[in-house]
């Protein structure tokens, strides 16, 4: 299902069948092909403007598949450094960090996004800096909490004792112990993300309207579900489920393949 998707985000100048901002106004509020009025030269029908509905969710994925990976990435590489080096320090440098972390968990989530997002202005990159930065907090925690075990562990005090230095120590002995469990949460935010980016989409404060993605999609949809139309937000939110769905199930899968504890003789 992952794979899929990223083939349309990689390859959809290929696979679209239309320009997905070509507009047709002889083509408008044409139905799915296997509906009465339809065609299939638009197999999944079109909208108000006459725009292909396949090809605009084709170009779609690139949208959700660049904020989930760069998202998540950046989530993960930001709580990934601060909380390894508030787990090992600790100190005044634990104190400022968790508190920091803290502050911004005491918000809700959703509200948080939706307010940073209106001051920001529509913008792919400004989606992918605030689903990052507003997502690290839990990176840190989890990372901070993995480190304070594997400080106290074995291999970890026999390290401090042959003299490695906290950088060694960080790097070469605590790192490839947090790859597991990090990277297995950082798929979960990426559907996470891929959902509320499709929110924000929705509510107009994602990219700007003149880019298809799926949030776009469903709120251009949202205007025409009354008239009969419903095409319209029912492919959108299909691809959403399913690409959402997906990500679920690898992250259970590497949660299974990473995780010793978890693995069957």
């Amino acid at each position: 299902m992952i794979t899929v998707v990223v083939i349309m985000a990689l390859f959809a100048p290929l696979l679209a069948p239309h320009d997905p901002l070509a507009q047709d106004l002889r083509s408008t509020k044409m139905p799915p092909a296997w509906r009465e009025g339809g065609s299939w030269e638009h197999v999944l029908g079109t909208d108000r403007l006459g725009r292909d509905q396949l090809s605009r969710i084709v170009y779609g994925a690139r949208v959700s598949v660049t904020v989930g990976l760069l998202g998540a990435g950046i989530a993960l590489a930001l709580g990934m450094l601060a909380g390894m080096l508030a787990g090992y320090f600790g100190g005044w440098l634990d104190s400022i960090l968790m508190g920091l972390v803290n502050l911004l968990l005491a918000v809700p989530y959703l509200v948080l996004v939706i307010v940073v997002a209106a001051l920001l202005g529509r913008s792919l990159l400004n989606v992918i800096l605030l689903f990052g930065i507003t997502a690290s907090p839990l990176f840190v925690r989890v990372t901070r909490g993995e480190v304070l075990r594997l400080r106290h562990s074995g291999y970890g005090e026999s390290a401090v004792c042959l003299g490695a230095t906290g950088r060694r120590v960080i790097f070469v002995h605590m790192l490839p112990n947090l790859i597991g469990p990090l990277v297995t949460l950082a798929t979960f935010e990426m559907s996470a993300m891929i959902f509320y980016e499709a929110g924000l989409g929705f509510l107009g404060l994602s990219v700007p309207p003149d880019v298809p993605s799926w949030g776009n999609l469903l709120a251009v949809g949202r205007e025409s579900l009354m008239a009969g139309m419903p095409w319209l937000t029912t492919y959108p939110g299909l691809a959403i489920a399913l690409t959402a769905l997906g990500m679920n199930l690898f992250g259970d899968w590497l949660r299974d393949v990473l995780d010793p504890r978890l693995r069957r003789n």
